[in-house]
């Protein structure tokens, strides 16, 4: 719980420095806003382990395979990082370039959720 209020701090910091920063060096405020951006990232891994190890126990026990699982798992990080990827560049007044990015992070979604919808189809197959 101390890393989210390390992590909404060093938000609300950021952001109160890139509003001051916007008005004479736009370019520096983008800066400082993909650094915060990276730090909080950095700083959420560390629970990111404590999930991990939970979600392991959870998939031995009752004997689900990974292959299954860690899809799932890779799409959401994929829409974590699309989403911020999306916000930097709407940040930065590039809103053609925000939707590109997001474009790309629903593609790259697709991709890592294909052998969960491979799986889930051959089964399907089985049963006709």
């Amino acid at each position: 719980m101390e890393a989210v209020w390390q992590i909404v701090a060093l938000g609300l910091l950021g952001a109160v420095l890139a509003a001051l920063l916007k008005k004479h060096t736009p370019e520096l405020a983008l800066l400082l806003a993909m650094a915060v951006c990276g730090a909080a990232v950095l700083a959420a891994i560390r629970g990111v382990r404590e999930v991990w190890a939970f979600l392991e126990d959870l998939l031995a026990a009752v004997e689900i395979s990974s292959t299954l699982f860690l899809p799932l798992l890779k799409t959401a990080g994929i829409a974590v990082v699309t989403r911020i990827g999306a916000d930097l560049c709407r940040d930065a007044g590039e809103s053609a370039v925000a939707s590109a990015v997001e474009m790309a992070g629903a593609m790259g979604a697709l991709l890592a959720v294909l052998p969960l919808m491979q799986a889930a189809w051959e089964v399907l197959r089985s049963l006709l």
